[in-house]
């Protein structure tokens, strides 16, 4: 009898050898850039980023605010001179404008020609119009213009009394100048004392004159309400007034000046000598041109102008120096500033070699650790051009306020203050980084 076998649940037995199934892609991970089964690992990311590079490099800023504030006194200083000199150089440029171009940048000389003849000596090649001056206010930019000619006298004497007194002591007797009535007003003199011949002396050809104030002290001429009088040549001149503060003509100080119609009648005066005018700052060059054109339209080329430029050129001159003096000051301070930063920067280093070991160790790299001191040298250098600029700045406008001047600042000066300070902490922090970068994390832990 058989037995018959009851576990229905059991699977008959087979003779294939049992095989591990494959892992479907459902149970472990893959990477299509990898083999398939394999994990790959996540790509480390930077963690220290600017933020952090900002906080570490001002931590200890505020640690020391003596040796910081000693730190930043060089640059302060340094962009603070150098802002203060292109500043003032801005401000002063119209000050010293009104100082040295009162005169010269509104005083045009038109005379004619010059040649030199067989004997060496000039000698004028035309003749100016008598109604020049007429001629030349009618230009756009001309205030006031005058005639002026030296008159050659026949006997050479000029004396306040009638009687010639052969014992007195000889002496050369003083020019004598035939001008239009408005020779005052155009060298911008003064009258010391009663008043200059007008446009009917003139034309009446009237024996009035005035003198310079020296040669009237020198003569003994006080006063003209008594009608004083001076004699050229025999001739009786009535003194009617004494001018003075004509500095563009300093020789005239120590003349007689006469009527043109006197002089033409008494002593044969047969055209004018030269041009004066008096004319707005800025219209020399425009002048120049045109007022050759207007004396003498057929021949320009016979009338010689002597007009000022649009500034002057002693201004600029005198300008330039002084600018050099203290830009040349400005960056000697500004190199201190900048040796301070490195030290200060350099002290840093050596104190915190164990901080910077202990960064080295746990993985900030050598690009990192340079980063960090040259930020701390650049925020330094920063502050301090700030600062300087500011104080450049407030020291420019405090000085034009109290000489009643009108500060002149370009926000440009300013702002580029502030950027050389950052400049120069960059260059000052770059020999202390590139040594904090040498320090190997075993030998600053070990304190060596």
């Amino acid at each position: 009898m058989t037995r018959q076998n009851t576990n229905l649940d059991t699977p008959p037995p087979t003779d294939e050898a049992p095989t591990d199934e494959a892992p479907t892609d459902a149970t472990l991970p893959t990477d299509d850039a990898g083999p398939p089964g394999l994990v790959q690992p996540v790509p480390a990311a930077d963690r220290f980023g600017f933020v952090d590079l900002l906080i570490e490099a001002t931590a200890d800023l505020g640690t020391r605010p003596g040796r910081l504030l000693m730190t930043l006194a060089g640059t302060i200083l340094g962009i603070g001179a150098l802002v203060a000199t292109i500043c003032f150089a801005q401000t002063t440029a119209g000050q010293l404008a009104k100082r040295f171009d009162a005169f010269a940048a509104t005083q045009v000389i038109v005379s004619p020609a010059q040649a030199q003849n067989a004997d060496g000596n000039s000698v004028a090649t035309s003749t100016l119009p008598w109604d020049s001056v007429q001629r030349i206010e009618r230009l756009a930019g001309v205030e006031q213009a005058a005639l002026i000619t030296e008159v050659e006298l026949r006997e050479g004497t000029v004396t306040a009394v009638p009687i010639n007194d052969p014992s007195a002591p000889s002496s050369a007797p003083p020019r004598v100048f035939a001008t239009s009535a408005g020779l005052v007003d155009a060298l911008e003199g003064t009258i010391r004392y009663g008043r200059i011949f007008d446009d009917g002396h003139d034309e009446r050809h009237d024996r009035v004159a005035v003198l310079g104030d020296r040669l009237a002290e020198r003569l003994g001429i006080t006063r003209v309400d008594s009608q004083p009088s001076i004699f050229i040549d025999g001739l009786p001149y009535a003194v009617v007034g004494v001018f003075g503060d004509v500095q563009q003509r300093p020789e005239l100080l120590d003349s007689v000046v006469i009527s043109t119609g006197a002089a033409r009648a008494d002593f044969g005066l047969t055209a004018p000598g030269e041009v004066q005018a008096r004319i707005v700052i800025g219209a020399g060059p425009q002048v120049a041109e045109q007022a050759a054109l207007a004396l003498s339209p057929d021949a320009p080329d016979s009338v010689e102008v002597a007009a000022p430029q649009g500034r002057s050129e002693l201004a600029d001159n005198v300008r330039a120096d002084i600018n050099l003096i203290f830009v040349v000051l400005s960056i000697v301070v500004l190199l201190a500033g900048g040796v301070g930063i490195a030290n200060v920067t350099m002290l840093s280093v050596m104190e915190r070699t164990g901080e910077i070991g202990l960064r080295r160790a746990i993985g900030a790299t050598r690009r990192q650790i340079a980063a960090q001191f040259v930020t701390e040298s650049i925020v330094i250098g920063l502050l301090g051009g700030l600062l300087g600029a500011t104080a450049g700045v407030f020291t420019v406008i405090a000085i034009s306020v109290a000489q009643q001047w009108t500060p002149v600042i370009n926000p440009l000066v300013a702002i580029g203050g502030a950027l050389l300070g950052a400049l120069v902490g960059l260059v000052a922090g770059s020999f202390p980084a590139r040594k904090a970068t040498r320090i190997e994390p075993v030998a600053a832990l070990r304190g060596s």
